[in-house]
């Protein structure tokens, strides 16, 4: 999904989500607000339209969700880059594990209709300054 910084309150972000299309920016499939707790940053999902089960869900280093070449063919989301990585650790080792990528966020739960709505604590994130200029 296209991530897109729609306003900013003291402590929490609300982020506009579009889909992800090889031709660009796709249908808005809803939004996610991000708040700063004591714990980490907490995402809290108000998406729809999605295939159910359980996604991979990342902060990536580049603020852009356009599509891009690879391998001559078109890529959704591939000038996001690749995950927050910002210690250059090379390795995915989840939400909990200091030593690997920081912008590994828990698991995006999507029901059986299709909408996501389980919020997921990132203790990693600790501010919302930590996500500006990423998607």
């Amino acid at each position: 999904a296209l991530i897109s910084c729609s306003a900013m309150a003291e402590n929490t972000l609300t982020v506009k989500m579009n889909d992800a299309l090889s031709s660009g920016t796709g249908e808005n499939i809803g939004e996610i607000t991000v708040s700063e707790t004591p714990y980490g940053l907490l995402f809290t999902p108000h998406l729809n339209g999605l295939t159910p089960g359980i996604h991979g869900f990342h902060v990536h280093t580049n603020p852009s969700c356009m599509p891009g070449m690879k391998d001559g063919k078109e890529v959704p989301a591939l000038m996001a880059g690749g995950h927050l990585d910002p210690e250059k650790t090379g390795k995915h080792l989840g939400p909990y594990n200091d030593k690997g990528h920081l912008g590994d966020l828990p698991g995006l739960v999507v029901n059986a209709d299709g909408t996501a709505t389980y919020p997921l604590l990132a203790p990693r994130l600790k501010s919302l300054s930590e996500l500006k200029g990423h998607s």
